[in-house]
């Protein structure tokens, strides 16, 4: 049994709080830090949390606590990591690790040196659409990876506190985009260093300074593109979708939206459907287990698992930070209009890699372009001449 101690009392927290107390069933939140304490006391009464309380300290620093859940805005990650470090608390917090990669950074270097446990809850690596994709794409169904695309759009998020610039450090592309961005580098290879950035982003409908939409491509040191789609501003919803593409196949995935289960209803006792659900009535796509399809349980299922067997978990604040260090270079492209670099000041994966050969010999005078049986039941090749490099065609 792990007990914890809940930073944030709030949709996020909650949502956690959820997952934390139901699946393992042998994990209890005992201490909750909220600013407010109406808000403090009320999660305490629904979670039958025995401690709470509005300083912030206290709760990181109850002796009974093993392991800190960090589920608030992303202005306040690097003083609530800052005195788990002080306490020798492990820590596990919500992304984005920090609010650009020089907060990251801090707090990377701040857990390593005090020797704690450290997660990056990153949920969409854990959705089980996603684990059984990433299984095949490492069995090598897939090939090598050229181009990894994950897309997250809807309405907006819950809370005040995201809208504000200042409290969050950027809108859709920080918010939404470090799902994507871990989504993509984990298909192409989380060892596969980022290099550079091209992004287009703007203010298309909500009165903010930060932007609610924006697209934007990843170039990997291999060759490989990984593509984010953002936005704040997608009516109809909560839209998670990726797409993969390899030298020997594609997975697509539909991870929300679209169910597989379809609902109507006038509205008549309705309440609510799914998270970033617009409507309570007509058709409706509700979720059958949002916190296991949200990747929740696997997630904190991973944490404690690697915290009791003394290993890292799958995501840790190193990830957190490259993620980071990829979305200030997006942020940057945003502005210039240009490619930008990615700087990685702490980099542990491979490099010196270069773009892999796309040649495939298919004799010892040509290149196999394509192969295809045609309609009338014979083979029909495409190749590519290598000393003249002229095309022609056989039918076999």
């Amino acid at each position: 049994m792990k007990k914890i101690a809940m930073l944030g009392s709030g949709f996020i927290g909650r949502f956690y709080a959820d997952s934390l107390q139901g699946y393992r069933s042998r994990d209890k939140i005992i201490s909750i830090y909220s600013r407010r304490e109406e808000s403090a006391k009320k999660f305490a009464e629904d979670y039958h949390c025995e401690h709470w309380t509005i300083d912030m300290e206290e709760a990181i620093a109850h002796p009974d606590v093993d392991i800190v859940c960090i589920s608030l805005p992303n202005n306040l990650h690097e003083a609530a990591v800052m005195l788990c470090c002080k306490h020798k608390k492990a820590v596990m917090t919500t992304k984005p690790l920090g609010r650009n990669a020089a907060e990251a950074k801090r707090m990377l270097l701040a857990v390593e040196e005090a020797g704690i446990f450290n997660g990056y809850l990153e949920d969409l690596v854990y959705t089980p659409k996603f684990i059984k994709a990433m299984e095949s794409v490492k069995n090598g169904a897939l090939g090598r990876i050229l181009w990894a695309k994950s897309r997250e759009t809807h309405p907006g998020p819950h809370s005040e506190w995201f809208w504000d610039i200042e409290q969050a450090g950027g809108g859709c592309i920080l918010d939404l985009g470090c799902h994507c961005v871990e989504i993509t580098r984990s298909y192409i290879g989380k060892d596969i260093k980022p290099v550079e950035v091209m992004c287009w982003a703007d203010t298309q409908v909500k009165p903010i300074d930060a932007e609610d939409h924006a697209i934007g491509l990843v170039k990997y040191e291999n060759g490989a593109i990984g593509q984010f789609e953002v936005s704040w501003t997608f009516r109809g919803g909560l839209d998670l979708r990726d797409e993969v593409m390899g030298s020997e196949g594609t997975i697509w995935i539909n991870s929300f939206l679209r169910t597989g289960f379809d609902m109507f209803t006038t509205g008549k006792g309705a309440d609510y459907v799914a998270e970033k659900a617009e409507s309570n009535t007509g058709w409706l796509f509700p979720v059958g287990d949002e916190l296991n399809e949200l990747g929740y349980n696997h997630m904190f299922m991973d944490m404690f698992n690697a915290m009791e067997k003394g290993v890292d978990p799958k995501e840790t604040f190193y990830d957190g930070y490259v993620v980071n260090s990829i979305l200030d270079a997006a942020y940057k492209s945003a502005k210039s209009k240009q490619w930008e670099p990615v700087q990685l000041d702490i980099w542990r994966g491979q490099t010196g890699l270069t773009k892999g050969s796309h040649l495939v010999s298919y004799d010892d005078q040509h290149y196999l372009i394509k192969e295809e049986m045609t309609h009338f039941g014979t083979k029909k090749l495409i190749l590519k001449h290598k000393q003249t490099g002229k095309i022609s065609e056989q039918i076999i």
